[in-house]
This record gives structure tokens, C-alpha cells and sequence, in this order.
């Protein structure tokens, strides 16, 4: 399959991903174009795109999810094609849909596949059919009586969750059948708000359990490879706050096989461009089960670039621009290991509420093995209009243990004026003996580190 060659990438996205896309295209040779809200209009890809498109008000459903809007900029500005990044657009079918029918190329995976790899419980049944462990669980469920019947099967505690969409959104632990009832509709609700679609279904809660997802890349020419696995354990309300790679506590054995089973079901959807496949391993059973499809590139993905040195990114534009992948599975090699928190701007004291503001100082670390993703700068206006990320610092080393003894030393020296962030937190977990001794689960945050930070606040 041959493509005409891409010259110029409509960016539908903004913050620090938005950047990276841009970095991105500079080093690939083609010329980008922001769009941007009201609110976005001094953001730093502004400063990097050859052209910048106002595409609408600060509220992202009249902005950054505005598929029309997003398409006419990319016409208007004779782009090629149109990288959604991660969140807003990029896992929206419509978009890629969208931009087929126009003449565009969409950076990502056909409209099919982000279809079918969206909805978590056609994507359990592609995995079930492949012989990939999906866990106890069920696929959609019509009633509250329904749950509790498969509940009552599988075995409390149980997770609802939505069948349309991820970032913890829809999901609620339930640990009894007199909760059923009110946590159905809780998540039902939240996921129909969220996703546009209030369909649920039930897995069994893993208790000691590491959040293990594997990176793919896929071409138009068949070839589909993985540069290994992440560990996305350390989450505060299934949301992911720091990430590392490898990972290095779960057994080889099913390392390797978590990532054949990526692989293998990256094939039977037919996959093409970069994409995660998302697996929850039981520690005490050493098993492991299948979770989700990501349909684009992942926030944590510069974890992976550092232990790889593959631009996921660019790999990204040389398959929507129809070129092979710039390598193949005996090619990759993992050097050292790496780790990545996501600073955010909130107050970490006052239960992570978001702190808005200017930014007065920014100052962020450097050195050997350190790496930052920001789109913040001095005079930068944090709003409260979207996620509250601030920037992304990775560091690498040859061992987990001088990876994280860069991370605890480059938190010290972020100094950041104007708004709260959460350095101060993110630095005293990265230096906890549970972490340093890679003893924690996906509860340990939430169970036993912060509920020791918050006491030691007090105090």
C-alpha cells in the first residue's frame, strides 16, 4: 500500500501533547498547524505550528470535540492529515470517519478498529477468542438483577464498568449485593454522561493486582510488533499517576506472554498505528487477564521511547504516511528502565482539587537521563477548563533504582510560582520504601500510601 507523502499535520489537540505532535513533525520534516480554544490562544504550540487555527470557545465540546470544526480547519489549511493525540477526539470513531470522506489521513487506527477496539466487550470477546484469559466477569448487562446474578457467580468484590469508554470513568467497586442497586446506577449514569452510552459490564475485582499494558505499533503491510510492557499501578481513582517500564515485578513467563497476546490480538483487529493493550495481573495467583484496547498513543508513552529509543510518535506519522515501520520485533531492545509522574496542578492537602492560575515561575529540571513534556512557561494561564497536567518528568536509568533516585531528585528541583502542584506528593511517594522496594499493588496509593501522607500533613 503506497500513500502520497504527508507535508503538513492539522494538530486536534492542545496542552503537552499537542506539543509533542509538533516536536514531532519537526523532526519528520512536515509542517504543522494548531488549532486552538479561546482560552489556548498564547499556549506554547502556538509558538511552534507554521499556522494556528481558533476553532472555537474554551468548553471542549465547542472546541476540541467539535469534529466539524476540527475537519474545516484541516481543509481550510490544505493539511494532509490529522493527529488527535490522546483524549478529546482520539479514541472518536466520527473523527476518523470524518476525516476519510474529506481526503485527510487520520493518524491512528482505521474507524473500524477504534470501534471495535472501544467497546471493551466486543474487544473481551476478540480476546476470548484467541484464547487471551479475559477474567471472570460478564459481557453487557441489561439489569441490577442481572449484576447481581453474574455477582453472585463470580464472587464479591466486583467492578461495574462502562462498555464504551476508560479513564475510571463508569466504574464502581461494589462489595456486596445490598450495594448493587445504587452503584448500577451510579455507573450507569456516569458512563451514559461520559461516553454517551450507559452500557455496563462486570468483572471480578482483582485484589493484589499490578495494571501491566503493552505498547504495539502496526503498519499497513502486516507487520505489527511491540516495544514492551508498562507498569500503571501507583492510581488514585483508576486513574494512572506514575508509570514505568519494564515491569520489572511481575515473572518473566508472563511478561512474554501478556506481551504474545498484545500482539496476537493486535493482528485479529487488524490494527495499524501505535495502540495499547491493557492487562491486570494477579499477583497472588500469577495469572493475568485481559483488560482493554487503547486506540491511540497513551500519556505514559515516554516511558517506553526511553528504554527503546523509538519515537512513537513519528512512528505514528511514517504509518499514516503508508511507510513500513522503521524496525521489527528483533530490533527491539529495553535498556535500563524508566518512570514517569504526571504533575498536576492541584492541591494534593485538599483532596487533589485543581489550583488555576497564573504561572509567575517555572523552572523545571534537567540533567543526565532527565526528561520533561511540558507546554507550561513563565506568564502561562493554568484554566480550569480542561485536565489539570501541567507536565510530565521522566528519567532514566540503568536500574530501576537510579531511575527513581533521578525522578525523587528532579522533583526537588521543580519550582513552580503561581499555582499548587503536586511535586511535593509525587516526590514523597517516589521516595517511599513500598515503592523503592516495588511492594505495591493497584490500592497501595489510594489504601496505604496516601492515607500516611494525609496523617503526616496533619501532624
Amino acid at each position: 500500500m503506497t500513500r502520497g507523502p504527508l507535508r503538513r499535520v492539522l494538530i486536534a489537540n492542545r496542552g503537552e501533547i499537542a506539543v509533542r505532535i509538533a516536536r514531532a513533525c519537526f523532526d519528520e520534516g512536515l509542517e504543522c498547524v494548531a488549532v486552538v480554544s479561546e482560552a489556548d490562544r498564547g499556549s506554547m504550540v502556538t509558538r511552534l505550528a507554521e499556522r494556528v487555527v481558533e476553532i472555537g470557545p474554551a468548553a471542549a465540546n465547542q472546541s476540541y470535540l467539535n469534529v466539524a470544526a476540527i475537519v474545516g480547519a484541516a481543509i481550510a489549511t490544505r493539511c494532509d492529515a490529522v493527529h488527535p493525540g490522546y483524549g478529546f477526539l482520539s479514541e472518536r470513531p466520527e473523527l476518523a470517519a470524518a476525516c476519510v470522506q474529506h481526503g485527510l489521513v487520520f493518524v491512528g487506527p482505521p474507524a473500524d478498529v477504534i470501534r471495535r477496539g472501544g467497546d471493551k466487550v466486543a474487544a473481551r470477546q476478540a480476546a476470548r477468542e484467541l484464547g487471551i484469559p479475559v477474567g471472570d466477569g460478564s459481557d453487557a448487562i441489561e439489569s441490577v438483577d442481572e449484576a447481581r446474578r453474574i455477582a453472585g457467580q463470580v464472587g464479591y468484590p466486583v467492578l461495574l464498568k462502562a462498555a464504551g469508554g476508560g479513564g475510571g470513568r463508569g466504574m464502581v467497586q461494589v462489595h456486596a449485593e445490598d450495594e448493587m442497586r445504587d452503584a448500577f446506577l451510579r455507573a450507569s449514569t456516569e458512563a451514559a454522561a461520559a461516553f454517551g452510552d450507559g452500557t455496563l459490564f462486570l468483572e471480578r475485582y482483582i485484589t493484589n493486582a499490578r495494571h501491566v499494558e503493552v505498547q504495539i505499533v502496526a503498519d499497513a503491510h502486516g507487520e505489527v510488533i511491540h516495544l514492551g510492557e508498562r507498569d500503571c499501578s501507583c492510581q488514585r481513582r483508576y486513574q494512572k499517576l506514575v508509570e514505568e517500564a519494564p515491569a520489572r515485578a511481575v515473572p518473566t513467563h508472563l511478561r512474554e506472554a501478556i506481551c504474545g497476546a498484545a500482539v496476537a490480538l493486535a493482528r485479529a483487529l487488524n490494527y495499524r498505528s501505535a495502540g495499547t493493550m491493557e492487562f491486570l495481573v494477579d499477583l497472588d495467583r500469577e495469572t493475568f487477564c485481559f483488560l482493554e484496547v487503547n486506540t491511540r498513543v497513551q500519556v505514559e508513552h515516554p516511558v517506553t521511547e526511553m528504554v527503546t529509543g523509538v519515537d512513537i510518535v513519528r512512528e505514528q506519522l511514517r504509518i499514516a504516511a503508508g511507510k513500513p515501520l522503521s524496525l521489527n520485533q528483533t530490533q527491539v531492545g529495553l535498556r535500563g528502565h524508566a518512570i514517569e509522574c504526571r504533575l498536576n496542578a492541584e492541591q494534593a492537602q485538599a483532596g487533589f482539587l485543581p489550583s488555576p492560575g497564573t504561572i509567575r515561575h517555572w523552572t523545571m529540571p534537567q540533567g543526565e537521563g532527565v526528561r520533561v513534556d511540558t507546554h507550561c512557561h513563565d506568564g502561562y494561564v493554568v484554566g480550569a477548563h480542561y485536565d489539570s497536567m501541567v507536565a510530565k518528568l521522566i528519567c532514566w536509568g540503568e536500574t530501576r533504582e537510579l531511575a527513581a533516585d533521578r525522578l525523587y531528585r528532579a522533583l526537588g528541583q521543580v519550582r513552580i510560582e503561581g499555582i499548587e502542584t503536586t511535586a511535593g506528593v509525587l516526590r514523597d511517594l517516589i521516595g517511599h520504601g513500598d515503592f523503592r522496594a516495588d511492594r505495591i499493588n493497584t490500592r497501595w496509593l489510594e489504601d496505604s500510601f496516601l492515607p500516611q501522607w494525609n496523617a503526616r500533613q496533619v501532624a
